[in-house]
């Protein structure tokens, strides 16, 4: 933490750690924040708060961003839920609009409501520095405050003129309506009462009595002064905005309860015609203008991730998956703000400069037109496979904090570390790299079941993509002891089919039967081009696996291989299993020999003849 980078850094692990609940709350922790607070840039401050919009952040935390700006403090004040003993605590702590965030909020506990009125006077009052700016016209004016101006010499000014502050209001000939006091239910303090508070009026109006001021009896209406408006005219017109005010019976201000304010309610929403919007890394909508932004923020592109409710359609989700620009895709927004009803959204990608790495979407919203629809299509899927993939994107993201911070230990990113914890975070990383890559196959099982694989037409070549997975795969092959031994075909020959979705297929198969063989044992892999427009791949069966009948190799478990190093981590018959199901779903097949594996997926060329195939 000695440099501006590692200041950051700490920041951001401390936050995310503590506001997610990841650890317990440590006071050093709290303390630690607070003094590096001010070596943290404020828009790095600001992302923090965000982030932890809806990560339910302890008290202690809220109370570090409670003491910020106003702008770093809003986003965890508006959303933080507290017990109300907690809010009461780091009220007084708060600045006028920390406080008036908290006003807007309609979940909080009555006690927290009651105490947040009893700012009122505080919160709602002129500050001096601001009234006497607005006074100053008066006192190069008006005579009777000049005299006051030479005259405070008492240590207390307000003492001095408290006494005499009663009695030129009450015998005043031109106050026709004494000002009303405020209702005990409300804190709120009228300009009048804050006006006759004053000692610069209160000496005026003592003045001007003594002197027999003929325009203090005189209506506003008649009179006839220069220059400037006098006091009494000020004072009567506030008295004239307090009686009319009390001829309309209005709201407190501060009252909470939706009952109170009807014609507030009964208002016909408003239907914003367009609004821009981005969103991060994650697809989460995190920035709206042109409409209210409840409804919108932490809206997700991810189409699965939200069944019902507001949602996006498979266009926007599939293009998110691809990190790809999509236009006119399908929104639909529940509720009843000006933002509720149907939409086309279109997105770009948004790319660092300096990294290249992925930031997320700007994007458009507009009202479909009337020969449109916006209302995304209605997929019947399997509820259990919902789930399934539910408990995978709940599963990814610790491992990755896992992998991610063991990393940070390994380069020693955060100081010097001993070589053995080094060795440890090492394992960890390469652990949960597997955990991954079993969190992965889970996730692409779960949306070939669900009917959810987004594929895109592509062309990949036979002879590259096996080179490159064969590469990949040595450090597996030498632990195995395993030779691999491929024979690419043609140059020319192609699969037709989505390049993620046939890379994955064929490097799974030929990690699984690497893993399943034997020290000195050579695996042939042939490609060659078959009948029908297709690549015939053909992958020789290890000798583990040969006393597996056709069937009951898909139905080896991954307690069986527990003990083979580098074995799949989810077993050999589900890895079999998943590549049969996205062979079918590429519009090919996976035949189990008994001397072989065979894959057959459609052929993007047939050098033969020069045709293009239509599958």
């Amino acid at each position: 933490m000695s440099t501006p980078f590692g200041a950051q850094s700490a920041w951001r692990q401390l936050v995310d750690l503590i506001g997610r609940r990841r650890v317990p709350v440590d006071p050093v922790a709290i303390e630690r924040l607070r003094m590096i607070r001010g070596r943290v840039p404020p828009p790095v401050r600001a992302a923090s708060a965000r982030s932890l919009a809806y990560a339910d952040p302890p008290a202690a935390l809220v109370q570090v961003f409670a003491e910020d700006e106003i702008a770093i403090a809003a986003p965890v004040l508006r959303m933080a839920t507290m017990r109300a003993d907690q809010w009461i605590e780091i009220l007084p702590g708060l600045s006028p609009a920390g406080r008036s965030v908290l006003r807007h909020r309609r979940d909080l506990a009555p006690e927290v409501r009651r105490a947040l009125e009893s700012f009122g006077s505080v919160d709602f009052r002129l500050p001096a520095a601001e009234i006497e700016e607005e006074l100053r016209p008066i006192e190069r004016t008006a005579s009777p405050i000049d005299a006051l101006n030479q005259g405070h010499t008492q240590a207390n000014p307000i003492d001095a003129v408290e006494p005499v502050l009663a009695e030129p209001v009450a015998r005043a000939d031109h106050v026709a309506v004494p000002i009303q006091l405020v209702p005990p239910e409300t804190a709120f303090v009228s300009l009048g009462s804050v006006a006759l508070g004053l000692p610069v009026v209160a000496e005026a109006l003592r003045k001007a009595e003594n002197n027999n001021a003929a325009a203090i009896a005189i209506d506003s209406h008649d009179a006839q002064s220069e220059g400037p408006f006098q006091i009494n005219e000020l004072l009567e017109r506030i008295d004239a905005y307090q009686r009319q005010r009390e001829d309309k019976p209005g709201v407190p201000l501060l009252h909470s309860d939706y009952d109170a304010q009807p014609a507030l309610f009964e208002l016909e929403p408003v239907q914003s015609p367009s609004f821009r919007f981005e969103t991060d890394a994650a697809g989460i909508v995190r920035w709206i203008e042109g409409a209210a932004r409840a409804p919108l923020i932490g809206l997700s592109l991810d189409f699965a991730a939200l069944p019902s409710g507001s949602r996006v359609d498979g266009v926007a989700a599939g293009a998110f998956r691809r990190r790809a620009g999509f236009a006119n895709a399908r929104l639909i927004v529940e509720g009843n703000s000006d933002a509720a009803g149907q939409w086309r959204i279109t997105g770009i990608p948004v790319f660092d400069r300096e990294t290249g790495r992925f930031t997320g979407y700007r994007g458009t919203a507009r009202r479909p037109r009337a020969d449109e629809s916006a209302e995304p299509v209605r997929i019947s899927r399997n509820p259990q496979s919902d789930a399934l993939r539910q408990l995978v994107h709940e599963l990814r993201t610790p491992t990755n904090a896992i992998a991610g911070f063991a990393e940070m230990i390994e380069t020693q990113l955060l100081g010097p570390v001993p070589q053995v914890y080094r060795d440890h975070a090492s394992q960890i990383r390469s652990q949960a790299a597997d955990l991954l890559t079993a969190i992965d196959d889970i996730d692409l099982a779960a949306r070939i079941e669900s009917h959810a694989l987004d594929l895109r037409p592509g062309t990949v070549p036979v002879a590259t993509l096996l080179a490159q997975i064969a590469d990949d795969l040595a450090p597996l092959a030498r632990l195995r002891g395993t030779v691999l031994k491929i024979g690419p075909g043609s140059p020319e020959m192609a699969i037709a089919g989505d390049d993620r979705a046939v890379e994955r297929l064929i490097a799974r198969l030929m990690a699984t039967l690497v893993a399943s063989g034997s020290n000195g044992e050579t695996i042939g892999i042939s490609a060659e081009l078959g009948v029908d427009a297709q690549v015939i791949l053909i992958f020789d069966r290890p000798r583990t696996l040969a006393a597996y009948g056709v069937e009951n190799i898909l139905m080896i478990d991954a307690e069986a291989e527990a003990e083979a190093e580098g074995a799949p981590l989810l077993g050999t018959g589900f890895a079999l299993r998943l590549a049969r199901n996205l062979a079918s779903e590429l519009g090919g097949a996976l035949v189990i020999g008994e001397q072989a594996l065979t894959l057959h997926l459609p052929a993007a060329v047939i050098a033969a003849v020069e045709q293009v195939s239509s599958s």
